[in-house]
Order: C-alpha cells, then structure tokens, then sequence
C-alpha cells in the first residue's frame, strides 16, 4: 500500500482509537511520523468509546466517508468480545462479519483503500490464559477472512500483541505491559500498535 501525500488517512475505532488521539496515543504518534515522511498527509481520528461493529455501521457515513477519506484504517473487535459479560450485549459472529463486510463495502465504493486490524488483547496473561482469549482468536480469523474477500489490507494486532507477551510478560502479569487495564493502551501498547500499523501502511 503506497502511501502518498496527499492522502488523508482516517483511524476508526473504538475508545483505544479515540484515545489514540492524545499525546503518546497510536494516532498521534503515526501523525507525527507520517508527516514528516509524507508532507501535506492528513490524518484524522474518529475513535468513540464504547463502540462495537454495529456502532461503526451507523456512522461511517458522518464520521468517515463525509471526510472523504483515500484511506481508512479499522481497529475493531475488542468490546465486541468484552461486552458479552460487561454488559451482555456483545457482537454474535454472524453481525460482526456482516457489519465489518458492510462497512468495509461502502468505504471501499466510496474509492478509499482499507486497513482493518484484528482486536488486540482482553488481558495480558500468556496466550490461552485469559478468559477471552478464544472468542479474541475466533474473532480475528473472522477479520482476517474477510479483509481477503475484500481485498482489504490485514494489520495482525492480535497475533503482534500475543508474540509480544509472550516474550516481554515473564511474570504473566493481567496488565501493565502493553495495557493500564488489561485492554486500553498504556505508551508501550501505542508505540507497538503505531508501529504495527505504519508497517501495513508502508509495505
């Protein structure tokens, strides 16, 4: 995916791309990154807390494709998987794919290339000791299957984020590592996803 500069890239997401827009967030970082490196580049933000797939269906329009975006990335899936016992109102598989395929779908007609990243981490315990691990595996390859029949660029978070704790988290610690709640980004967690995603970006 060549990136040019006159692109203006959109991250769409959930509170963890909300708060990306801070200083030290993932948004923020690849700002400063890729406006040295593509001058003239316009990145933009529209993470709101809270948000599952549904959410993002509902306001790709107003949020997205009003900005007219070249390129939109997707970072999606974690309280799809979560609210299933925060709240009980989880995403069924069947809504996710369709919701995902739906949005993808009418980024994709309105002429922008797509990103779409696979949910990150419930937990920063070894892999297949966190409660959610499974449905997060499960998801993903539900992501990972439809950014190929879209033709959508795949950023593995999930699987960068299982490597990575496998080698940094020598005490099986919940959190602290990459998270300061066992989901949302502490400054570690952003530089790893800032970079995860520049990768993508630029390969």
């Amino acid at each position: 995916m060549a990136i040019r500069g006159t692109d203006r890239i959109i991250f769409f997401g959930d509170s963890i791309t909300e708060q990306g827009g801070q200083p030290n967030g993932y948004v923020a970082l690849l700002r400063d990154i890729l406006l040295k490196r593509y001058p003239g580049i316009n990145i933009i933000g529209a993470g709101s807390s809270g948000n599952k797939v549904p959410q993002l269906v509902e306001r790709v329009d107003r949020d997205v494709l009003s900005h007219r975006p070249t390129v939109v990335v997707i970072y999606i899936g974690i309280n799809d998987v979560w609210h299933f016992e925060k709240h009980g109102t989880g995403t069924p598989k069947e809504r996710y794919d369709a919701g995902l395929r739906n949005v993808i779908a009418r980024i994709q007609v309105a002429g922008a290339r797509v990103v779409l990243c696979t949910p990150s981490v419930i937990g920063e315990r070894h892999h297949g000791e966190n409660k959610f691990d499974a449905m997060l595996d499960e998801y993903s390859g539900i992501s990972r299957t439809i950014a190929t029949d879209a033709g959508a660029r795949i950023c593995d978070l999930r699987k960068t984020f299982v490597h990575y704790l496998s080698a940094h988290n020598r005490d099986n610690n919940d959190y602290g590592i990459l998270t300061h709640d066992s989901v949302h980004l502490n400054d570690a967690g952003n530089r790893l996803v800032a970079e995860t995603i520049l990768k993508t970006l630029e390969e």
